[in-house]
């Protein structure tokens, strides 16, 4: 097997976005279920989507009538979530997680970030901004590859069709103590944390995820301000 072929973090998610509703990819198949069933009713909330991507988790919350803003830095993953059926809906902004969220304090009734923080170099800052734009009241939903998958050598990755290399987006190696130390740092309360692992009906439907079977894949945080 050929070495990894290393990209940054938006250069790679910009060439990602091209098979990245397609790929066989365990960790979302495990995510997107759990993440809407937390975010619960989102009827005439107001939600950011921090690192949106293809808009697979905006998209369906503003159809289930949510007032939805989804930001992203990569100019082709926000194109493929443009293009998508229900994307008028959405009010896409292309935003870059290390700066300053362009939002109000506490404009936002549900704040999500899916898969995005192992990119983020400066924790304690990002978990701050999403403090800042969630209401008092509001909730925090916030998931990230496991940090046990450092130990197999598996960070955020596809394989690229057009030469079969395997590319991965710059990612941070960060611990799971470093999320906890960084969401209590930013003044937020953990109201939920769970690991996730493959079982026996996911791996019976994704190849890729067979490989991970009983292997903790996929933290899972719920905040509140």
């Amino acid at each position: 097997m050929s070495e990894p072929h290393y990209l940054p973090t938006r250069e790679g998610y910009d060439v990602w976005s091209l098979y990245y509703d397609g790929d066989d990819n365990a960790l979302i198949a495990l995510e997107e279920p759990l993440v809407r069933q937390l975010l619960n009713d989102v009827r005439g909330l107001r939600v950011a989507d921090v690192g949106c991507g293809t808009g697979r988790h905006a998209i369906p919350l503003a159809a289930q009538g949510a007032q939805v803003d989804a930001y992203d830095f990569s100019d082709g993953m926000l194109a493929k979530a443009k293009a998508k059926p229900g994307a008028e809906r959405v009010n896409w902004i292309h935003y870059d997680v290390t700066s300053r969220l362009p939002a109000t304090d506490a404009c936002y009734d549900r704040v999500l970030s899916a898969l995005v923080i192992d990119h983020v170099p400066r924790l304690g800052a990002y978990f701050s901004e999403l403090r800042r734009v969630c209401r008092p009241n509001g909730l925090m939903v916030v998931t990230v590859v496991h940090p046990a998958m450092l130990l197999r050598g598996v960070t955020a990755r596809f394989t690229d069709p057009r030469t079969q290399l395997e590319v991965r987006p710059q990612a941070e190696r960060h611990l799971m103590s470093d999320y906890v130390m960084a969401i209590l740092g930013a003044g937020l309360r953990i109201e939920q944390m769970s690991e996730r692992a493959v079982d026996a009906a996911l791996a019976a439907r994704s190849e890729r995820a067979a490989k991970y079977l009983d292997w903790p894949v996929l933290l899972l945080f719920v905040l509140r301000p």
